[in-house]
């Protein structure tokens, strides 16, 4: 027996996410291909592996081939790949898949995403601490036994298909022409925006000029992070657009399972908006196809409140949620939901197994705006009524006080839910707000939104709930 190393420092409530070489290793990554063979019954079926462009990923890929191969599984490496084409995969083929990324975070990290067959997310809760714990048996033993029959192993490209899927389900051949520049942090954006929006996968042209920016894949992200979340990383996308006036700008994270929106004047188009006109389009195009009953759409709690308003109009159901990417997948399922929304610009879609797809939802957003007569700002504009603080972090030592002074602050002035955090709905008639406060899972920060008619209520009501969180 061995000393194991500790697994759970880098396995955390979604997916894997460590450093390599310190944490993330070729014995580590074998082990974790055994153990996920092992945890989901995989032996004798085939499974999917993925990756993006960084330079661990190959011989991480092959690693965790070893491990699987090992314990009986069959492994279809797709080689080069977004996360969302390891999801069609996963789907198309409805085999469990593993995805080598760390998405948005530095090249001295990598990562996998897991699923289930049908692309069914694996959080700590649904398997990946089996997954973990099952590594860490192998890596203790010094050895992965194998089984009588190992697994065979094979290629399989599935960029035209996925490509051609896309298109199926939005079509893109009637819109206006449209100038766009697409950012792809030198991620996986530039391998799937050439075949979705291009004719790089063989499909007819669209009526889009697409002016790329850092369509190189590289690793290394030698011209910024990957992470459209933090606005400097969006700085050369808003640059581009006003020089090329182009319609409208689209970034990509590293793995481009997200895609954030730039109008015309540069300005970022906010996730919530987006959400909003997913998912009109999603409700209106079920109802036309003959859809009874029910209709649910899901959106997280701190989204604005335009998005449930906007599915309320529409006559579906809003499905107020926790945040979680692997929570929101099993919520798709359990609702029946054709649509999900998060403020972190991932989109959810029941036509894509219930996974996530920056990229559907950038087309969902074009054909919109394609049948637009004005700018995108007046598009988006209908669809952002609200002033919204954006998430802000504050280091807190002692959360059960910082929550105890909200509480005392603000009984008598709103109401109180407890769905994930804490958070504040305004009760008088002064003006509409919210703020929601909630701790992070793995850093001792809260994590505060806010959002109100106004932009001065917005500002007003932050600053008195950072002051209390800061006290």
């Amino acid at each position: 027996m061995t000393t194991a190393p500790d697994l759970s420092a880098f396995i955390k409530a979604y997916d894997v996410r460590g450093l390599v070489g310190s944490q993330l290793t070729e014995e580590v990554v074998e082990a974790l291909g055994a153990g996920f063979v092992d945890e989901i019954g995989a032996a004798g079926s085939e499974v999917v592996v993925g990756h993006d462009m960084r330079d661990s990923s190959p011989v991480f890929v092959a690693a965790f081939a070893r491990g699987a191969q090992a314990r009986g599984a069959a492994v279809v490496n797709l080689g080069l790949c977004s996360t969302d084409e390891s999801y069609f995969a996963s789907g198309r083929y409805d085999a469990p898949a593993a995805m080598f990324t760390a998405s948005h975070n530095p090249a001295t990290y990598n990562g996998i995403k897991f699923s289930r067959a049908g692309a069914q997310g694996i959080s700590i809760g649904t398997g990946l601490a089996g997954i973990r714990d099952r590594a860490s048996a192998y890596l203790g033993e010094g050895a992965i036994p194998a089984v009588a029959e190992p697994g065979g192993y094979s290629e399989r490209d599935v960029l035209a298909d996925y490509a051609a899927y896309l298109r199926e389900l939005v079509d893109l051949s009637a819109v206006r022409p449209l100038r766009i520049v697409v950012d792809a942090g030198n991620g996986m954006g530039g391998m799937t925006v050439p075949a979705v929006l291009g004719t790089a996968a063989g499909l007819p042209a669209l009526p889009l000029e697409i002016i790329p920016l850092y369509f190189e894949l590289d690793g290394t992200f030698p011209n910024h992070e990957a992470n459209p979340l933090e606005p400097e990383n969006l700085r050369d996308l808003q640059a581009a657009v006003l020089e090329h006036g182009a319609d409208l700008g689209l970034a990509f994270d590293g793995d481009a399972d997200r895609c954030f929106v730039i109008d015309e004047r540069g300005e970022p188009v906010t996730p919530s908006a987006v959400a909003a006109i997913v998912a009109l389009r999603e409700i209106t195009r079920v109802r036309a196809a003959g859809e009874q009953g029910e209709i649910h759409v899901i959106h997280n709690l701190i989204t604005s409140r335009v998005v449930a308003e906007t599915i309320e109009a529409a006559g579906a159901t809003p499905v107020r949620t926790n945040v979680g990417h692997s929570l929101i997948k099993d919520r798709m399922r359990e609702t029946g939901a054709i649509f999900g929304g998060e403020h972190s610009a991932h989109y959810y879609f029941r036509d894509f197994w219930g996974a996530d797809n920056g990229m559907l939802a950038a087309m969902h957003l074009i054909a919109q705006f394609g049948e637009y007569e004005g700018p995108l700002s007046a598009l988006a504009a209908e669809f952002t009524p609200y002033t919204a603080s954006g998430e802000i972090n504050s280091t807190v030592t002692d959360v059960p006080a910082a929550y105890t002074r909200i509480v005392e602050a603000f009984t008598g002035r709103g109401e109180f839910d407890e769905l994930d955090g804490l958070t504040v709905t305004g009760t008088a008639d002064d003006g509409f707000w919210w703020f929601n406060v909630r701790p992070s899972n793995t850093e001792p920060l809260l994590r505060l939104n806010a959002e109100a008619a106004t932009a001065s209520t917005m500002q007003v009501l932050r600053d008195e709930v950072l002051a209390l969180i800061r006290a």
